[in-house]
Parts: C-alpha cells; sequence; structure tokens
C-alpha cells in the first residue's frame, strides 16, 4: 500500500464570534467568509495562485447563492481555476471541511488546499406558505388577466406569515439543545458538571486574549476586535442562578450559560503536504 503523506496545519484566520443579532448582522455568511478567506490568501501569498481544493461551508446556504463555496474562491483573491466544494453538517461543518482537504492531502490527491465554514444566523432565509409560492408562479404565467386572478381564488392571509428554517430535525423536530438533554440525562451528566465545564471554557478563551494567543489569528472585522460571546467575568454562582432552556419542565440541566449560543462568524485553515510546507 502506498505510503501516506503526512499533512501540515500551515495557518489559520477567523473574524470574532458574535452573537447573532449583533454586531454582524448586516453582512451575509458568505460576506464573512469572503473576509476571512481573503485574509487567508493575502497572508500566504497566495493572492492568484492555484490551490488544489476549497471546501467551505456553512448549515443554512443562502438559496441566493448556492454555489456557496465557489462564490467564496471567487472573491478570495485565489485564481478562478481553484476548485471548491460546499460542505454541511450542523456545527462540524468546518471539522469536516478540514478532514475532507487533509484527507485529499493525505492520499496525494492535491498538494495544498484550504478549509473553511462560515455562519450568520442573523440572515438565515426566510420562506412562505407553498401555497404561496404556487399562487405567484400561477399569477406572472398567466396569459389572461383572468388566469392571473383565479390564481388567487381562496387566499387565505395566513400564507403572507413568514417562517424561517429550523435547527431542529425535520423528521423529529428535535434541536441539537434538545437531543442533548436526552444525551446528558442518559449519561448522567449532572448540572453542575456542566456548569464547571462551561466556565472554565470562559476562563480559558478569556485569558488567551489576555497573552495574545489570538493575535495573529483572528482579524477585526466591522469594528468588531474580539469575540464577544465570552464572560470573563462570569461565576460558577451566575451560571446556576439560569433556567434551564430547552426542557422547560425545571428538570432541564443546559442552560444558556453552558450552551453554544446562536453566533455569527467564519474560519479557514491552509492545509498542505510536508513537502508544499517546506
Amino acid at each position: 500500500m502506498a505510503k501516506e503523506n503526512r499533512v501540515a496545519i500551515l495557518g489559520g484566520v477567523r473574524t470574532p464570534f458574535v452573537k447573532a443579532q449583533s454586531s454582524f448582522e448586516q453582512f451575509s455568511a458568505l460576506d464573512l467568509m469572503k473576509v476571512s478567506l481573503k485574509e487567508l490568501v493575502d497572508r500566504f501569498h497566495l493572492k492568484g495562485e492555484t490551490v488544489g481544493d476549497v471546501a467551505v461551508g456553512t448549515v443554512f446556504f443562502p438559496p441566493s447563492t448556492w454555489n456557496f463555496a465557489r462564490e467564496a474562491v471567487l472573491k478570495s483573491g485565489l485564481s478562478p481555476d481553484t476548485p471548491a466544494i460546499g460542505i454541511q453538517r450542523a456545527c462540524a461543518t468546518s471539522l469536516d471541511a478540514s478532514l475532507y482537504i487533509a484527507n485529499k492531502i493525505r492520499q496525494g490527491a492535491i498538494e495544498v488546499g484550504i478549509a473553511g465554514g462560515s455562519e450568520s444566523m442573523s440572515n438565515v432565509s426566510l420562506f412562505y406558505d407553498p401555497k404561496l409560492s404556487r399562487r405567484l408562479i400561477r399569477t406572472f404565467q398567466g396569459r389572461s388577466m383572468k388566469d392571473r386572478l383565479s390564481a388567487w381564488t381562496s387566499f387565505n392571509p395566513k400564507e403572507l406569515k413568514p417562517n424561517s428554517p429550523s435547527p431542529g430535525e425535520a423528521t423529529t423536530g428535535k434541536t441539537m439543545g434538545v437531543h442533548c438533554e436526552m444525551m446528558a440525562k442518559e449519561w448522567e451528566i449532572s448540572r453542575e458538571s456542566q456548569d464547571e465545564l462551561a466556565l472554565q471554557s470562559h476562563q480559558n478563551g478569556w485569558n488567551a486574549y489576555g497573552r495574545g494567543f489570538y493575535n495573529d489569528l483572528v482579524v477585526g472585522f466591522a469594528g468588531v476586535q474580539r469575540d464577544a460571546l465570552l464572560r470573563g467575568d462570569t461565576t460558577i454562582e451566575k451560571m446556576a442562578r439560569l433556567k434551564p432552556a430547552f426542557d422547560l419542565s425545571g428538570k432541564g440541566t443546559l442552560t444558556a450559560g453552558n450552551s453554544s449560543p446562536m453566533t455569527d462568524g467564519a474560519s479557514s485553515v491552509l492545509l498542505s503536504s510536508e513537502a508544499w510546507a517546506k
């Protein structure tokens, strides 16, 4: 069997992460991806270069940019000859994109590639009752005024109510938070241990900024220079006072303090074979 190549992680760039409907609410997932990807290209002097592959994604692909990865590459400064693929997996899109690129490098299919992901929970697309869509299509396709007006027979104003994509499964209706509650109960993971882990995570992130860990990783954008999600001043006592967020019976263990918030932001990483890195 052929020897597999070693994979080098050369560097990464990300925007700050902020809560949805806040500092980045006017920017799409593609806008954010463009910031991260372009900065990575500039830092590693890849402008105009063709890399083996680019894999980026988002959970909610905007209908207007269904070819999300390709659009990101065209706005990054890379050569337009660079191929790109979009990936979608709830909360693990960027990780799977990284594994996809790394495996292609290991197998010798490419020498260098970029992986990344972006999310704009502030700008998930709204959709309407399918009946309304069919009425509009029939209206535009109607050859006479009678045909156009007939499309609105039995119209119900409720059809105008907008809906947004749900983070829950279409089959079960359960969100990741609800599933995590089920898992915590099955594995007997206490509220206290979850709060302690979350507190440690907040403190680690906060202290990392203090010692300059993020100086060459996070690029400021739209006036935001650092993550807006960290709570360096929180305490275990403050976290203990928060109410359950997913199990409203009062017996739940997941809260706004020990769960991930809805977030806007983007990241990218440059991977290569050992030979290309040298």
